[in-house]
């Protein structure tokens, strides 16, 4: 008999561990003066963006499609192209990412392979050479 495969989504701990990694991810871009960049494009409060990440990643690691439901396809690139994304604000927003995933994942496989996904993911949001 063979085994179902376990998605990211069951790994992290379903919803509730997808939810501390956003929280964890925006608590640090919120805090660390080196991701001030990226905070800047975000509004005051990040609530209504973790939400949107929260159930993003639901859906992309394989829980419930969340976000499909409530707003459409993704469109991540065509979403973000308002906003001025260049290597500085990848490169900041992997730093809260990495961050968080070190402390909320504690798997080295699953760590390693959603830190390059999610490389490629920020990689594709840059929209400009920047400063």
């Amino acid at each position: 008999m063979e085994s179902t495969p376990v998605t990211p989504y069951q790994a992290l701990g379903g919803a509730e561990g997808v939810r501390r990694l956003v929280n964890r991810f925006y608590s640090l871009m919120d805090t660390l003066p080196e991701a001030y960049a990226v905070r800047r494009l975000h509004p005051q409060s990040l609530d209504d963006s973790a939400t949107k990440l929260y159930e993003f990643l639901s859906g992309w690691f394989g829980g419930p499609s969340l976000y499909i439901e409530k707003r459409g396809h993704p469109r991540l690139r065509m979403r973000h192209l308002p906003y001025t994304v260049g290597p500085r604000e990848r490169d900041e927003w992997m730093l809260c990412m990495r961050q968080a995933l070190t402390e909320q994942v504690s798997d080295d496989s699953l760590r390693a392979g959603l830190e390059q996904v999610f490389q490629q993911m920020a990689d594709h949001m840059v929209n400009t050479e920047g400063a």
